[in-house]
């Protein structure tokens, strides 16, 4: 019997990990990072191997990359794979997990399994209509950007936008619809998100806002004004929700959303229980609110507070300034933090140009900051939001001059 065999046998503890997107698979690997000697099973509904989302709607859907799984060898970690298996219930009183292929008894049960996308009324009955969120959407997707079809997005969320840069690459006709009065309406104010209209038009795009669908028919999208835009394939990219629903009735607490709600250790209301990436919300005392983060970087450091609090003994608390990004139109876009309405904001540069910062502040400390095309701003800017260093919002609006130096310290 080898030396790891012996550890996992003294430690005794199943864990399970069900939901193999980036936040399973970075929590079953934390386990072991992190000194976990005992059973780790990772459970997934797809049958493919494990693999990451982002460069589905870039270098997977334009046939640049074949696939994009992790680099993980779970052999050699002792992380048992079971996939092609979907989780259908949870009965903790009996410390099982429900799946299609029967229940999975466990002792600690990370829960991770993502978020699944919104549909259009009546879409899955119609031909054409197409969504970008597994590796399967997208080679699917692909043939018909090589067949350079008219494509009509529906949504100009961040996925919409993406999906609209590659199609546009592959040479389609591309029109994008958006119920909302301009581009990310859902994440960004109207002030902010105006000049990203101009994009589209750029790249050859047309973006119809205030265009609500009412329904899809072969070989067009129709509007609730009763035009009709033509279209050799739909792509549906208007948000997503926690996939939760098959915890119904498992006394897991789930919130407004339909995400699991989650403590500032990423503990649900069951015991033995942890929930982590899209499904869960979290609170923040950074913030003074709960989150839900439909980012890749949540996924990537919830599962290391997730797997301290599993094997240590002191419980670690999760309070992260929350990071996202985009490519889109020729573009880099990145957002720290988190704003809200009241905050007062702060322009570095014309939003005009190709390079441009907006900053948040809320008394007198930067809370938040998108950067297009200006890397160095973020990059600092994720620093400051860190420290709670005050800010003096005259050296913040020059461009010209590096965040660090835009303290209040250095116009004193």
């Amino acid at each position: 019997m080898s030396e790891l065999t012996r550890e996992r046998a003294r430690d005794g503890r199943r864990i399970v990990v069900v939901g193999a997107g980036m936040a399973g698979v970075q929590a079953a690997v934390a386990l072991r990072e992190q000194g976990f000697t005992g059973d780790v099973t990772l459970i997934g509904a797809e049958a493919h191997q494990p693999y990451d989302r982002p460069p589905l709607s870039k270098a997977v859907l334009l046939g640049k990359a074949e696939t994009s799984a992790f680099e993980v060898d779970f052999a050699a970690l002792g992380i048992e794979l079971r996939l092609g298996r979907e989780a259908t219930g949870l009965r903790p009183g009996d410390h099982e997990l429900d799946t299609d292929a029967g229940a999975v008894p466990y002792d600690v049960l990370v829960v991770a399994t993502g978020a699944e996308p919104l549909r259009l009324p009546g879409e899955r009955d119609t031909p054409g209509v197409h969504l970008l969120r597994t590796l399967d959407d997208a080679e699917r997707l692909r043939p018909v950007l090589a067949r350079q079809h008219d494509v009509v997005v529906v949504g100009a969320g961040w996925i919409g936008a993406e999906f609209a840069t590659a199609a546009r690459e592959a040479g389609c006709s591309v029109t994008v619809v958006e119920a909302a009065d301009r581009p990310l309406a859902g994440a960004l104010p109207a002030e902010v998100a105006a000049p990203m209209a101009a994009w589209y038009e750029d790249s050859g795009a047309v973006l119809r806002t205030g265009a609500r669908v009412e329904r899809v028919e072969d070989g067009a999208v129709v509007l609730d004004d009763g035009s009709r835009v033509p279209a050799g394939a739909v792509v549906v990219g208007i948000g997503a929700r926690p996939a939760t629903g098959w915890l119904a009735g498992s006394g897991v607490a789930l919130g407004a959303h339909g995400e699991i709600v989650a403590d500032d250790h990423l503990r649900t209301s069951v015991p033995d229980v942890y929930a982590v990436g899209d499904c869960a919300s979290f609170p923040s005392g950074r913030y003074e609110e709960r989150l839900l983060v439909h980012h890749w970087d949540n996924a990537l450091q919830g599962p290391r507070t997730v797997a301290a609090n599993i094997v240590g003994d002191v419980p670690a608390a999760y309070d992260p300034v929350p990071y996202f990004w985009s490519e889109q139109f020729g573009r880099f876009v990145q957002y720290v933090g988190h704003h809200a309405p009241a905050d007062t904001t702060v322009w570095r540069g014309d939003p005009a140009g190709a390079a441009w910062t907006v900053c948040w502040l809320r008394e007198g400390r930067l809370v938040a900051l998108l950067a297009v095309g200006r890397p160095r701003d973020l990059a600092q800017g994720r620093k400051l939001i860190e420290s709670c260093v005050p800010m003096d919002p005259a050296l913040l609006a020059d461009p010209a001059r590096p965040l660090k130096k835009a303290t209040a310290a250095a116009g004193d």
